[in-house]
């Protein structure tokens, strides 16, 4: 089952404020793949910070892991003791050539779409 319209987050968006159970969608190149955990790393570059997103892969699997492309995930947000938010995907997309600072306008021009239609 997927989830709901997940909304789009930044790669250095995702973090402990992210409430438990929200779907999101997120992107990022693959930097590692564990197979035996089920878990991928992406990560984003952004101003002069290198972040990085933890990924459950088990609802996913098996997938073709292309180290180094780019990778669009949608799926929810899980909190682990110890750790950072990780994101159990649901849908794990690579889009290698994907033009990223358009993909990073277009998801700004839908926010300010949204908020202006709230107000």
């Amino acid at each position: 089952m997927l989830p709901s319209a997940a909304v789009y987050y930044f790669p250095w968006e995702v973090n402990s404020s992210v409430p438990e159970g929200e779907a999101l969608r997120t992107f990022g190149k693959l930097c590692s793949y564990n197979l035996v955990r089920s878990e991928a790393v992406l990560t984003a570059q952004h101003s002069s910070a290198q972040h990085r997103v933890c990924v459950n892969t088990e609802f996913v699997e098996p997938f073709q892991a292309q180290l180094g492309s780019r990778y669009l995930v949608v799926g929810e947000v899980e909190h682990r003791e110890g750790e950072g938010p990780v994101l159990k995907a649901r849908i794990l997309t690579c889009v290698e050539g994907m033009n990223v600072p358009l993909l990073e306008e277009a998801i700004q021009e839908q926010r300010k779409y949204f908020s202006k239609r709230q107000e």
